[in-house]
């Protein structure tokens, strides 16, 4: 019997093996870049996972890879750019599966807002910028006032997000964005919501049937503006008891709201004066080692969860007890120029510092590094743990510290 991810999170593959396996089943990736996934691959035991080469952006494509499994009983699909495509795959074959009109909503960030506006779970409602870009910036001037934030509607890893101060930086983010539509760099639409201020969250959850479970709040550290890319975060932040219910109680609410109702979710969140208001809604495990972060705590294979989604039963982890295992704390390591990547100073020294530091690579010797201002531009991740998501970070945060990539720019080449 076959399970089948349709693309996959840089991280977290080799845990998903192992659960299918759990199960009783091979697990298939279908995917068309495998050098995505070239650390999780190089830790999986040999003949553990089946592999296809296909071009993903290719509907048909899949539909036909797919039929072509044996026995396939499920179909993963733990990204955003796949989402929508993952829903209408599976519901074409007859696998369990989300509602692909629901899948459709959760990846507009757009109506996702609105809707949450309207049943009174945000106070701020979202502008559509349609063309001409500076009569419906105006409009959003008179309507919100500044300072605001310019969002792609389906952007992902930070790509497509614009703060806006000032009517300079309005202006900087109107011709930018029109530059990435022409060249057809957004996913969505334009759109401009108000500016929250605060800490930024992410509450990680699992649904089942509409009934949903917060298993603990990721802390996340976002470079200083103007630029919105993640630095470092930390899991499970200490809330006290009364505000962690409290978040319970809206995760709950705003999930059911915006039409996810199995599965986990990954549920960007700023903790503003007035309490909780919503970022984005990401219907999978979150990204970057959120998923090992939770196997950790929790001290179990949470990937059993994402299994037990795919082959249309009520997740075993949705009963399991609080978590008692280690915190983790992590940093995405940026360069500080483009270039080629030819390595990194510091690795070597990872080991001699507190909370069993390890080294994730996202980059290799030899890739190009073309992107600063987002999550495209990450080299690797430094991940320590400690009783505390307080006391992870900081040793994370020590041991990143030591860790250099080293890019050599174009005109040094040669």
């Amino acid at each position: 019997m076959t399970i089948a991810a349709l693309e996959e999170l840089t991280f977290g593959l080799g845990r998903l093996a192992e659960a299918a396996r759990g199960a009783g089943h091979r697990l298939c990736l279908l995917t068309r870049d495998r050098t995505v996934y070239r650390h999780e691959l190089a830790g999986i035991p040999s003949g553990a996972l089946d592999i296809v080469d296909v071009d993903t952006r290719d509907e048909s494509a899949c539909a036909t890879a797919l039929a072509a499994l044996p026995d396939l009983r499920g179909l993963i699909n733990s990204t955003d750019t796949w989402s929508v495509p993952g829903a209408d795959l599976a519901a074409r074959l007859g696998l369990p599966g989300p509602d692909p009109a629901a899948v459709r909503v959760l990846r507009d960030k757009y109506r996702v807002r609105n809707l949450l506006h309207a049943h009174g779970l945000s106070r701020g409602r979202a502008l559509s910028l349609a063309p001409p870009l500076d009569s419906s910036a105006a409009e959003a001037l008179r309507d919100m006032g500044l300072p605001l934030v310019i969002k792609d509607s389906a952007g992902t890893s930070s790509r497509g997000v614009w703060l806006v101060r000032d009517e300079h930086q309005l202006g900087a983010a109107l011709a930018e964005a029109a530059r990435q539509a022409l060249e057809g760099s957004l996913k969505g639409e334009l759109f401009a919501e108000p500016f929250l201020s605060g800490p930024v969250y992410s509450a990680e959850t699992l649904s089942w049937a509409g009934s949903t479970r917060l298993l603990g709040v990721l802390s996340r550290q976002l470079s200083p503006e103007p630029l919105v890319r993640e630095e470092a975060a930390a899991f499970p932040v200490a809330f006290p008891a009364p505000e962690l219910a409290l978040l319970q109680a809206w995760v709950t609410r705003v999930l059911k709201t915006a039409g996810h109702d199995s599965g986990f979710a990954h549920v960007e969140f700023i903790l503003t004066a007035e309490g909780p208001e919503l970022v984005e809604i990401n219907r999978r495990i979150g990204g970057a080692l959120v998923g090992e972060a939770l196997c950790r705590a929790f001290g179990t294979n949470v990937y059993e969860a994402v299994i037990d989604t795919a082959l249309g039963r009520r997740p075993a982890l949705l009963d399991a007890p609080s978590p008692t295992g280690p915190a983790t704390g992590f940093v995405l390591i940026h360069p500080d120029r483009r270039g080629t990547l030819t390595g990194w100073t510091g690795l070597g020294t990872l080991a001699a510092f507190p909370g069993a530091p390890e080294w994730y690579p996202t980059a290799a010797p030899g890739d190009r590094v073309e992107h600063l201002t987002d999550q495209r531009g990450c080299t690797g991740i430094v991940r320590a743990e400690a009783a505390t998501a307080e006391l992870a970070l900081h040793r994370a945060l020590s041991a990143a510290g030591s860790v250099r990539p080293q890019v050599t720019a174009d005109d040094e080449q040669g």
